[in-house]
């Protein structure tokens, strides 16, 4: 396992103040647009957000709705595995702008967890048994901050049984990743 290299930042999720934490770097949900992976937003669109010309964050039904669900899965996930985890915000050491708001990192900060509640994350976990690919940059962002050799992407839809899926650290795609947000940050900072 990788020596992790965070603070903890007391920031809540879902406040104004958190938004405005996120905005001033790049967090694990950014990852998989940086890398060309996302369903959901383009490296474009979110370089736009990033240096504020284009700051409205519209929450779809079915974001709304994983958020709803998503202290009910946690609970499941603690009831299931054994593993208590809270929600937390970690800020890299090394690099100021690499962030992170996990669903749950362990009291002992060992394990981690990513909680999908959407139905079309569901549909692929329980199909193919993998996290859907435009998740891979989240998940190797998770990883590469807080240093672990794996996380549990966690699915969770009311009335049917949970998915859990063990997604271990890729190395060189980490590296690769960080790479790319370095320089899609200089990109932000540039402002052009």
């Amino acid at each position: 396992m990788n020596e992790s290299h965070y603070t903890i930042v007391t920031q809540e999720q879902g406040t104004p103040a958190w938004l405005e934490w996120r905005q001033q770097g790049i967090g694990a949900s950014d990852a998989s647009s940086i890398m060309g992976e996302s369903r959901f937003k383009s490296g474009a669109a979110l370089l736009q957000e990033k240096r504020g010309k284009s700051r409205t964050f519209i929450q779809s039904a079915a974001m709304a709705k994983g958020v709803e669900l998503e202290p009910e899965a946690r609970r499941r996930y603690i009831e299931t595995t054994g593993i208590e985890v809270h929600p937390i915000c970690l800020q890299s050491t090394r690099y100021e702008w690499l962030r992170a708001s996990l669903d749950g990192l362990s009291i002992h900060h060992d394990a981690v967890v990513e909680i999908k509640c959407g139905a079309s994350a569901y549909r692929h976990a329980s199909e193919c048994g993998t996290a859907p690919v435009y998740y891979y940059g989240q998940l190797q962002h998770i990883l590469a901050i807080t240093g672990l050799a794996s996380l549990d992407f966690w699915c969770f839809w009311p009335g049917y049984p949970e998915i859990l899926i063990p997604v271990p650290r890729n190395d060189s795609y980490i590296e690769r990743l960080l790479q790319r947000e370095s320089e899609f940050w200089s990109q932000v900072q540039d402002n052009g």
